[in-house]
């Protein structure tokens, strides 16, 4: 299959740049599989379309603040680093800018010194590993020191940094947010519960893999990233209860379809505690084995995300919503209003 299949035209000025005020104040499309109809509605509506025994998915991974602006101890000069992955203890791969000016032994410093940090090896593509050091608890200093990774679609500064993390956030380690499930609020979330739907959670760990442009004309060619996965034995259990009795498994965003199915798939079609590290690669023909339905946000063009949203829709219809809702001026990508498939 091409990558031009999956191409669509997308005004630069329906990217939304900022975050609403009220989190559920997005608008909502939902697309029905099985009529092909679309609707248009507000994100509050979601519930008109759970129903008891209907299980929820949500991505609990927190977003780190990982950009981080210091100097070099020696010189003075800026540089800037982009915590990637946590390797062991206080080591980690970061993205470093400009790389050329950080070698092996090379000593920074953020913040006047509440953070360092020691360069201990190389990395192809501006690539370090930087040996970290700090007195007290390492999120505490980023949440002081560090800034969002926004996406690089995103050119506004964003004020709070809370806006880009889902209510729910919990686990640490995330280069990106699961932004579909930016839309919830808590008391929406109580509400739904009230409803008899059950609230389920995985953990996934966003890389900013997730932002590579596929490069290659035929996508059976493209390499997926990597990123960290884990499901617990009660949400497995969950998971497997909800199955048991007809109920529906409604992912809350790409990240959190990616891990159920690669679940599913390593397990026979079976949910299980699970952790590791998953390349899934999505795209149609594809046939799902853990989700019935999906809550996602609207994707850049030829991305493997819509390429995702295609394989549970059929390309065409999905196309179709899309070219709807930039008619209709939806809002675009990580900040942009949601679509509901069922």
């Amino acid at each position: 299959m091409n990558i031009e299949d999956f191409d669509f035209d997308l005004p630069e000025k329906l990217i939304a740049q900022t975050p609403l005020k009220e989190r559920t104040a997005s608008r909502l499309l939902v697309f029905n599989r099985e009529s092909k109809e679309i609707e248009h509605r507000h994100f509050t509506d979601i519930k008109q379309y759970l129903k008891k025994g209907d299980c929820l998915v949500l991505n609990d991974t927190r977003v780190l603040p990982a950009r981080l602006y210091g100097v070099k101890k020696d010189t003075g000069a800026k540089i800037e680093v982009l915590l990637l992955h946590q390797q062991e203890e206080d080591c980690w791969e970061v993205l470093a800018k400009p790389a050329k000016k950080i070698k092996v032994g090379t000593e920074l410093t953020f913040g006047d010194g509440k953070l360092r940090a020691k360069c201990i090896g190389t990395k192809e593509h501006g690539g370090r590993i930087l040996q970290l050091q700090y007195e007290g608890i390492l999120y505490e200093i980023l949440d002081e020191l560090g800034e969002m990774p926004l996406p690089p679609y995103i050119k506004e500064q964003l004020p709070e940094k809370e806006r880009y993390q889902t209510v729910y956030a919990k686990e640490e380690g995330s280069a990106a947010a699961p932004t579909a499930g930016l839309h919830f609020t808590n008391e929406l979330l109580d509400e739904i519960k009230e409803m008899g739907v059950t609230i389920a959670f995985i953990t996934l760990h966003v890389g900013l893999g997730t932002f590579r442009p596929v490069s290659v004309e035929n996508i059976d060619d493209h390499t997926m990233h990597s990123e960290f996965y884990h499901m617990t034995k009660e949400t497995a259990e969950t998971l497997t209860a909800i199955r048991k009795n007809n109920g529906r498994i409604i992912s809350v965003g790409t990240t959190s379809t990616r891990t159920l199915e690669t679940i599913a798939r390593d397990n026979n079609g079976q949910f299980a505690e699970a952790s590791g590290w998953t390349d899934i690669f999505i795209y149609p023909p594809y046939t799902f084995q853990a989700i019935d339905g999906l809550i996602t946000n609207f994707h850049l063009p030829k991305s493997t995300l819509i390429m995702l949203v295609s394989a549970l829709a059929d390309k065409e219809s999905i196309l179709r919503a899309y070219n709807e809702a930039v008619q209709e001026r939806y809002r675009f990508f990580s900040f942009g209003d949601a679509m509901l498939i069922i």
